[in-house]
């Protein structure tokens, strides 16, 4: 196969992929007779990248793979087509999803600890439902409890490849203001 006619294979294939694909997921699409080889994938995903620099969408990679998507900028325009809203998230959700991806593994106990208030059942089953967090073993203390983490769904939800791409703490936090709230720039 000419590297042109690969390159076109793979836009096609991940255009109609339901989900991210991998360099050796792509691989699998092509017989041994069209001599494609992992660098051959990896130089067509590159091209193609770059042919969707300056568009409306993207190639992007994340933790599973590679997809097609909007380029975050036209958000604002491309959802008003959709029938569905995205669903809203309560703040509590939102914390405990934080704390697990902060702190992971860590047990219910362990973030109604941090949280200061107790974690609804249906919060972490509507994580765990989204496909955000799984049970990822028990803790060796009394009683077993389920740790829990988060997911390549999770990371592929919020575009990462990897935890190392999430925030720091410090950047969420400007500790200016943490100051003027705790008053102690007077001190």
């Amino acid at each position: 196969m000419q590297a042109q006619q690969i390159k076109n294979t793979i836009e096609a294939i991940l255009f109609s992929a339901e989900r991210p694909l991998s360099h050796i997921q792509l691989l699998d699409y092509f017989e041994p007779e069209d001599q494609v080889n992992r660098q051959t994938i990896k130089t067509a995903v590159a091209a193609l990248q770059d042919d969707y620099q300056n568009k409306g969408i993207e190639l992007k990679e994340v933790d599973r793979g590679y997809r097609f998507q909007t380029r975050q900028q036209y958000k604002t325009w491309v959802t008003k087509h959709w029938k569905e809203r995205a669903p809203k998230y309560s703040r509590a959700l939102l914390e405990t999803l934080a704390i697990i991806a902060y702190r992971q593994p860590t047990t219910r106990a362990e973030i109604e600890d941090i949280r200061g208030v107790s974690v609804s059942s249906n919060i972490i089953k509507t994580l765990e439902e989204r496909g955000w967090v799984r049970v990822v073993g028990h803790k060796e203390v009394p009683g077993r409890p389920s740790m829990l983490g988060t997911t390549r769904e999770f990371l592929d939800y919020f575009n990462l490849k990897s935890l190392d791409e999430l925030p720091t703490l410090a950047d969420l936090i400007d500790i200016k203001d943490l100051n003027l709230s705790l008053d102690l720039e007077g001190d």
